[in-house]
């Protein structure tokens, strides 16, 4: 008998060493570091970072400056744009009032809001707007607003979110962040209040999240992160953003810590803010693999963790970018925030998950941006072409030669009007990737602007070739076609 106690307490004992995380050994905290640290030396990362494993919190820590020009470092107490990480916190407030009987999720759009176009806002559902199968323009397609007018919600929804369906409701995906607004403006019909208000009082208050919060830029607040840019010839303070009625609202204008997200995501396990029910909703995919607010993914055979459920969103915004990725069969949490936008964190989060399932994480690779940016300043696009040619021949695993690279330097020179250059590079990304349908999409963009119509038609059917999805080629195609 006490040999048969003794074998199961053994066996009890191994169980539990096996069951546990290899993330609850210090070794894990130290590679994460190491990682991160690799990141910030090679690739423009400067932010914070917080790794949850089985519910406990395994590391938190800063990178680089929160601010440049008085050296203040970057800590986990520092406060950052969520940029589309706030569309959680909308969807997870249409959901509490779902479960009151205020909204429904079939309901339609002009149900809501009177003033809306009934031609469109009578085809329009909730459930569409919060999974980005409305039709509704993006603010990408759509008018900008003149930032020198300071508009009411309601103003900036008849003005700027009011346009003409792209497709017919529910049968394509294309993120939408006219969508949100929008449920932000039906959110403060219904209840009487504001956004900002429901957000603290429903979510940030229970939850005790303290360092969240609705940024006002004109508020004097304390340990909010400045936002950097890289530009061609280097590191420059972020655009301002101009608070003319709150146009990031509900789709990107809360702020928040890493470790405020991390009572949201130990929360979301739970039934305190809405019925499981409606909750699992929110983490169910529709088209495209997106609920509503989240990105809900099965991880690839040769990733990491490979088969399990990843919960997951982006958020990007002057000067910032941020990534939040939760592993929910493990209760796994990473969350990355960057105040000088360069590094994939994408690919930071996927050596995270090597380490916290016990292989080597890739190691990182140099951003081509800032080396080839300064040779475009200096020398011009052939000089830069030149470059990347050499440096891929003779460093092949010191740089990042992927095609995000060349389509943010062809952005920029868009954006700088140097058209004939954007093309050059658009053209070397078409050669490095001839079946990518974005670097397609981008080079038609640059030809679109440069005024060669018969060019950015050909590009843009090339693009829709590789990628029938691409509701962008598809749209500014029918446009250029109709002219």
């Amino acid at each position: 008998m006490k040999k048969l106690v003794f074998c199961v307490l053994l066996i009890t004992l191994l169980w539990q060493m096996s069951s546990a995380s290899a993330a609850d050994t210090p070794d894990n905290a130290v590679k994460i570091d190491k990682l991160m640290s690799q990141y910030a030396d090679c690739c423009s990362f400067t932010g914070t970072v917080l790794v949850s494993d089985h519910d406990k919190v395994i590391f938190k820590k800063g990178y680089g400056l929160a601010n440049r020009e008085w050296n203040i470092p970057n800590t986990p107490e520092v406060k950052f744009r969520l940029a589309s990480l706030t569309k959680q916190f909308t969807s997870m407030l249409i959901m509490q009032q779902v479960a009151k009987g205020t909204i429904k999720l079939d309901g339609h759009l002009s149900d809501y809001l009177s003033y809306y176009r009934q031609d469109t806002g009578s085809k329009v559902t909730i459930s569409q707007l919060l999974s980005h199968t409305s039709g509704i323009p993006d603010y990408t397609d759509a008018p900008k607003p003149d930032l020198r007018i300071h508009y009411s919600v309601d103003d900036l929804v008849k003005k700027f979110c009011s346009g003409d369906l792209q497709f017919e409701p529910g049968t394509k995906y294309r993120y939408d962040n006219n969508g949100y607004f929008l449920l932000g403006a039906i959110l403060e019909h219904v209840t009487g209040k504001t956004y900002e208000v429901l957000v603290k009082e429903n979510i940030f208050v229970p939850l005790g999240m303290t360092d969240s919060g609705y940024e006002h830029l004109a508020d004097i607040l304390a340990k909010r992160a400045s936002g950097y840019e890289q530009d061609l010839a280097g590191v420059v303070n972020a655009t301002p953003l101009l608070d003319t009625g709150g146009q990031r609202y509900a789709a990107g204008a809360l702020y928040s810590t890493v470790e405020d997200l991390y009572k949201w995501d130990q929360a979301l396990y739970t039934d305190k803010l809405v019925p499981n029910d409606l909750k699992q909703k929110l983490f169910t995919p529709n088209l495209q693999y997106y609920g509503y607010g989240w990105a809900i993914r099965s991880i690839p055979a040769d990733e990491p963790g490979a088969g399990r459920t990843i919960i997951q969103h982006l958020g990007g915004i002057n000067g910032f970018n941020a990534f939040e990725q939760r592993l929910v069969e493990d209760h796994d949490l990473i969350v990355i925030f960057n105040n000088t936008p360069g590094a994939d964190l994408r690919e930071m989060a996927k050596g995270i998950r090597a380490i916290l399932y016990g292989s080597e994480p890739a190691v990182p690779k140099h951003w081509l941006v800032p080396v080839l940016g300064e040779t475009l300043v200096n020398r011009g696009a052939d000089a830069a072409v030149a470059q990347y040619r050499e440096l891929k021949r003779t460093k092949p695993q010191g740089f990042s030669f992927d095609e995000r690279a060349l389509n943010q330097l062809g952005n920029m020179l868009l954006e700088k009007s140097r058209n004939a250059d954007a093309i050059a590079i658009f053209k070397l990304n078409v050669e490095e990737y001839p079946k990518s349908g974005n670097v397609y999409d981008r080079l038609a963009e640059a030809y679109a602007k440069d005024g060669q119509k018969q060019q950015a038609i050909t590009n843009y059917r090339k693009s829709l070739e590789f990628d029938p999805k691409n509701l962008n080629a598809e749209i500014k195609l029918k446009e250029l076609e109709q002219k």
